[in-house]
């Protein structure tokens, strides 16, 4: 399954997921049927690569996701899209979540007029996520911007003219997810 990690290389025909017809190997034998543990744990990896988390950040957010009232993995969900990096990838501030997580570290983005480097900053309604004022900030957010020409979600309000600042309007829900997933298959791998 295409992730799109490596930016805007996975829209060409280029990306490495069509191309490969059997498993790594020599010997490409053929694999057995995934295990519901394999199918499980496959899921959990697939978020984690998704949006650049580690295990520890991952459970710290799934504990956060068991506290909240309501269905587990839609917090669990919202949490992660509730990221800095992610709402800047999502902004088309960068072409990659990697990239976003640089731009942040680099201190090239504010929120709310304040310099956050932290890319696993929690956004809340009415945060003001902005290029900072400077030539070379302005050049890598317009440029991403130029390159990927993508349409901000739902939950988030995108302004172009002058410096490149977005809004984030509402809280995100299960449904503004932008991959398939299967999160009730991750809430019962990590409730063991």
């Amino acid at each position: 399954m295409k992730l799109f990690l490596k930016g805007t290389r996975c829209d060409t025909p280029r990306c490495a997921v069509e191309r490969r017809q059997a498993p790594p190997g020599m010997q490409h034998a053929r694999r057995g049927k995934l295990t519901d543990y394999g199918q499980h744990l496959r899921e959990k990896q697939k978020v984690k690569h998704y949006y650049g988390v580690l295990e520890r950040q991952f459970r710290r957010y799934f504990q956060k996701a068991t506290k909240t009232k309501g269905n587990t993995g839609s917090s669990l969900m919202t949490f992660l899209e509730r990221r800095l990096d992610n709402i800047v990838h999502r902004l088309g501030f960068s072409q990659s979540r990697a990239q976003a997580r640089q731009v942040i570290r680099h201190g090239h983005i504010t929120v709310n007029g304040q310099r956050v480097d932290v890319p696993s900053y929690e956004v809340r309604i009415g945060d003001v996520i902005r290029a900072k004022n400077r030539a070379k900030s302005l050049d890598l957010v317009r440029a991403a911007l130029a390159e990927s020409a993508r349409t901000a979600p739902d939950f988030l309000s995108r302004s172009d003219s002058g410096i490149p600042e977005g809004i984030v309007s509402r809280l995100p829900a299960a449904e503004d997810v932008s991959i398939p997933v299967q999160t009730q298959l991750i809430v019962e791998l990590c409730s063991r």
